[in-house]
């Protein structure tokens, strides 16, 4: 790694660490609150692979006729995240993207996924998307998330992306979340065992192998350029603000 990249992870490491240490993750201690949990953070599961995807169009061809695209490692980078993600493995080895995984562990819950499945059947392109999440009936919090996320995914450019997609989402699991998870598949296995496995896989590949491809996709695409790693560094602080206020929306919503 190189120095630019050891400043960024400094400058953002009061935030992320106070993300650890949210009072939402000792909340969820029993299952009327891990469905409460999911039924807001399967927004952010959803706006992730977006995420993931706007990078995708950016630094691969994805359109006809096929022409090579930027660097070829940085081209491999995003591709290999984008497998994992959008076509991982279910318990029994069935092929699976992380958001339908999501889902199916929110249905074994017998929590609500009405609201999401319902946004989504309605979404129009990315040209009415800002309108639309204004305009749905979703928590002003998560409305504030959607449009930060699609602000950056539509506008950004790709270093700031990358930053965002890397330093600010999926890696946020403290030890303290594991424990509690442990505690309620123990309580209900035939209620959790899908939620316990996607955040083993989710620990496994987000957190571990994407995890470093992410930091390797940023190193590559801010370069020597300090205006770049300025600009990712401000965007991934902005990112886990972001995240700490949706984790206050849900500890607020587990609390009533």
């Amino acid at each position: 790694m190189n120095n630019s990249l050891d400043q960024l992870q400094a400058a953002i490491a009061d935030q992320r660490n106070a993300l650890l240490s949210h009072p939402v993750y000792t909340a969820i201690n029993d299952l009327p609150a891990l469905r409460l949990f999911t039924e807001t953070h399967i927004y952010a599961v959803w706006d992730f692979m977006s995420l993931l995807k706007s990078l995708q169009l950016e630094l691969t061809s994805v359109t006809l006729p096929w022409k090579p695209v930027g660097n070829a490692d940085t081209r491999y980078l995003i591709n290999e995240i984008v497998v994992g993600e959008e076509s991982d493995v279910d318990e029994s080895g069935n092929r699976i993207s992380h958001f339908e995984l999501y889902l199916q562990a929110m249905q074994q819950l017998e929590a609500s996924t009405g609201a999401i499945e319902d946004f989504l059947s309605r979404l129009p392109d990315i040209k009415g998307l800002d309108e639309y999440i204004l305009q749905s009936s979703l928590p002003e919090a998560v409305k504030s998330f959607l449009g930060f996320t699609f602000r950056i995914a539509a506008t950004a450019p790709a270093h700031v992306k990358a930053a965002v997609f890397t330093f600010g989402r999926e890696d946020l699991i403290p030890n303290m979340f594991l424990l509690i998870l442990e505690k309620l598949y123990a309580e209900a296995p035939e209620k959790t065992s899908i939620f316990k496995y996607y955040i083993k896989r989710h620990i496994e590949v987000d957190g571990d192998h994407h995890s470093q491809l992410g930091l390797e996709m940023v190193s590559r695409l801010c370069g020597q350029d300090e205006q770049k790693w300025k600009e990712a560094t401000e965007a991934s602080h902005e990112a886990l603000v972001r995240r700490y206020q949706l984790w206050d929306h849900i500890h607020n919503s587990i609390s009533k």
